[in-house]
């Protein structure tokens, strides 16, 4: 099971904002999607951040209210974690939990192509568990 396979049922849309806009604009973006991150793209469709509602806790915590108008290259996470679409489901979930984040960018030649959370990846592995459960229990009904 690839991240390819995941991006072809969730779809490929990815919430993203550009290094200037403000944090405040970034709140007020991921409240109305009801999402947990954006990615921030320099000039050429590449990631160059990612932004998370952490981020912007941290953030604020940290500068106080005025930190809202904040442009998001000041807070935003740099170096950020990618990978392709052949990635495996496994490698993914290695990726975040050791890098301890929820939210990865998939890239292709460098380029944005999509982007997957730790929820996908966990709606992905149950749905197969249940397949898997579903084939194994069907199998035993016919042997018997």
């Amino acid at each position: 099971m690839t991240v390819k396979q995941i991006l072809e049922a969730k779809g490929r849309d990815v919430a993203t904002l550009k290094p200037e806009a403000t944090v405040g604009e970034a709140a007020a973006e991921l409240g109305r999607l009801k999402i947990g991150a954006l990615i921030i793209l320099d000039g050429n469709g590449g990631v160059s951040g990612i932004l998370s509602e952490r981020d912007i806790v941290r953030c604020v915590g940290a500068r106080g209210a005025d930190s809202l108008s904040q442009p998001l290259a000041e807070v935003m996470t740099r170096k950020v974690t990618t990978c392709s679409e052949e990635t495996t489901i496994h490698e993914a979930m290695e990726m975040m939990t050791s890098g301890r984040f929820r939210h990865l960018p998939v890239c292709t030649d460098g380029r944005l192509v999509g982007i997957v959370s730790i929820g996908d990846i966990v709606k992905r592995r149950i749905e197969d568990a249940v397949g898997e459960a579903e084939a194994m229990r069907e199998y035993i009904a016919a042997s018997g």
